[in-house]
């Protein structure tokens, strides 16, 4: 009869998963998370479920979710070592998205997943996820960090994230009171922010083959103006909210949209009523040399870069024509680069953007 020696013991270590690492990734948030507070938060990092409580000064609030990722950009962090902003795309994404509506965000939760987890690079990404929320006035209440041996290259990782804000029933912004005549201002945006990099990487591969990259793009080093974090509008443009409410005697705000994927043609259509088109005046905001130099390398043509990037404007807002100046004065002096690019119009048989 034969005896088999028993086998040599695997912990969960030797299959791939540090607890140990995880836990100090735990211990290195906390502190992060904890300038995030604000009202509301009942339980934050730590527990099985976090508790928020909806402030008391909203009279019929009304729950407002957006959820989102990073994206390609990710690859280029990766390649280049830098982490430490990719989290405040992650926030501003969601965040930018909830705000449309017209709700303030009031937490935030992020889902962190790699093959190997290294603790500072985790916490150098968690780092600009508490950076974004704070600069947003959300918390961060929770997350999850999954570190699942062979599902990602050692290296590389993953990045989710959701917001939840709250707005009165009665002050939702749906679009429903846009019309012709009103007029479109825009916000500027930080950069490519976090959408199109699939071609942005291309463009790279396409002028390292050909010569190599620009030093530098907009008084910024090649790098830094590529992987700028995209702009958070939320602070700003809930003053103005606030400020320039609309209603049928003022006007005032009546609509936003945030230039995500799909750029300017797509995403502006989401937010107009049937039967009307927003008329952009080509040249009324400035091409920067990150976009130029984008449009240049792809070999690209204007509709194009419409429709792919945000191609320097991150947030539009639609607003009644006496009260556009207002409006638009408001959010300089709050330090935002406000463009009017064009009006709101009958559709008829045209695009529901054009540009000209």
């Amino acid at each position: 009869m034969s005896s088999t020696a028993p086998s040599t013991p695997i912990s969960y270590k030797d299959a791939g998963v540090d607890i140990d690492a995880g836990d100090a990734l735990v211990e290195r948030i906390k502190p992060l998370a904890k300038k995030t507070l604000r009202e509301g938060v009942m339980a934050g990092i730590g527990g099985f479920g976090a508790l928020f409580e909806v402030p008391k000064r909203y009279k019929e609030p009304v729950l407002v979710s957006g959820t989102d990722g990073v994206g390609t950009k990710l690859k280029l962090a990766f390649e280049w070592n830098m982490h430490d902003t990719v989290g405040i795309d992650l926030v501003a994404m969601s965040v930018n998205d909830v705000l449309v509506q017209g709700a303030e965000p009031l937490f935030f939760l992020d889902y962190f997943a790699c093959g190997k987890l290294h603790v500072d690079t985790a916490a150098a990404v968690v780092g600009g996820i508490a950076k974004g929320c704070e600069l947003s006035g959300c918390a961060l209440i929770g997350g999850e960090t999954a570190e699942m041996p062979g599902m990602y290259p050692d290296g590389e990782y993953d990045l989710a994230g959701f917001a939840v804000g709250a707005v009165e029933k009665s002050k939702i912004l749906n679009g429903q009171g846009v019309a012709a005549g009103d007029v479109v201002l825009g916000l500027a945006s930080s950069g490519v922010h976090s959408n199109g990099f699939s071609l942005v990487r291309k463009c790279i591969e396409r002028a390292l083959a050909q010569g190599g990259l620009p030093e530098t793009l907009d008084g910024q080093p090649f790098k830094q103006a590529v992987m700028e974090p995209t702009r958070l509008y939320v602070k700003n443009v809930l003053t103005a909210l606030a400020k320039h409410p609309h209603d049928s005697a003022a006007g005032g705000i009546k609509a936003l949209a945030h230039i995500t994927g799909g750029g300017l043609l797509e995403n502006i259509p989401r937010v107009l009523p049937e039967g009307l088109a927003a008329h952009l005046d080509a040249g009324s905001w400035p091409q920067t040399e990150l976009f130029a130099w984008l449009q240049k390398t792809a070999g690209i043509d204007a509709v194009e870069m419409n429709r792919t990037f945000n191609n320097g404007i991150g947030m539009v807002i639609v607003v009644s024509a006496q009260s556009a100046e207002a409006v638009a004065s408001t959010l300089r002096e709050l330090g935002e680069s406000v463009h009017t690019i064009g009006r709101i119009a009958a559709r008829g048989t045209g695009q529901p953007v054009e540009v000209n």
